[in-house]
């Protein structure tokens, strides 16, 4: 189950919520570090998803099947409502979206595929990881400084916030970019996170031509290369908003990692 994921996307929400009514209407039309999107899109976009989580919309095959243009559909979609609308919807569906969350930590739904449009199909309890990621990614490495615009304190990241981000992002990896990402690994590659967060697994090829990458626990022996990096770092350059090159340590056959590591976009 993913408990830990339902505490730490609550955490992060709660560090959010302390910080929104300190930022005034030139800081929310300042340019957060995602591009594209001011401050206020980045909360537009998590009061979105808070929504479609608790009120989920029905399909309409118009959408983009790009995940990031969805979500660029549904910020565009809010831009022209005013600062207070937007932080309303956030406010009043995040606590809802957390119920959600923790609902599906249950038995027997919580094992139940659930199908998240352009990023693959993850067991229900796992969503939790999503939000976790989400809040924590946006709120640290888009809104706040020194990569965001917006200089206000919150607690350093510990493991109980970061590992359940992690954990989303390592299940993610098969299947986000498909056979683009898995063309990239032709010999096992292990990576090893340090700090808040750490854990250490290795990142198979494909066992047939078109098929998707595995990613175990633990380093496999005889990897072709180890890549160490920090885990919050991870959360950074794992979705390029750094390059990799600024954080990552490459041990063993440099050549073998570097083509992974320089398509690895996780949304």
């Amino acid at each position: 189950m993913s408990l830990a994921g339902v505490a730490s996307a609550r955490r992060s929400s709660d560090q959010l919520a302390r910080i929104v009514p300190q930022v005034d209407d030139r800081g929310w039309e300042a340019a957060s570090a995602c591009a594209g999107w001011r401050v206020i899109d980045v909360v537009a976009h998590l009061g979105a998803l808070a929504h479609e989580a608790v009120d989920p919309p029905e399909p309409d095959p118009s959408w983009p099947e790009n995940r990031e243009r969805y979500h660029d559909m549904r910020v565009d979609e809010r831009r022209g409502r005013s600062h207070a609308e937007v932080i309303e919807e956030w406010r009043r569906f995040t606590p809802r979206q957390l119920d959600v969350l923790a609902a599906g930590q249950q038995p027997p739904r919580a094992d139940e595929p659930v199908r998240v449009p352009g990023l693959g199909t993850y067991p229900r309890h796992l969503l939790a990881n999503t939000m976790a990621f989400n809040v924590l990614c946006h709120l640290r490495y888009d809104l706040l400084a020194p990569d965001g615009p917006l200089a206000f304190p919150v607690p350093a990241p510990d493991d109980a916030l970061v590992a359940p981000a992690v954990a989303f992002m390592l299940a993610g990896i098969p299947q986000m970019q498909g056979p683009e990402l898995a063309a990239a690994v032709e010999r096992p590659l292990v990576l090893e996170l340090t700090g808040p967060g750490a854990t250490t697994v290795t990142v198979r090829p494909a066992e047939d031509a078109g098929g998707p990458l595995t990613v175990e626990p633990g380093a496999a022996d005889g990897a072709a290369a180890r890549v160490r990096s920090a885990a919050t770092a991870f959360v950074a350059w794992g979705t390029t908003r750094t390059e990799w090159r600024d954080h990552c340590r490459i041990s063993g056959d440099t050549a073998a990692a570097e083509p992974f590591l320089d398509r690895l976009d996780i949304v």
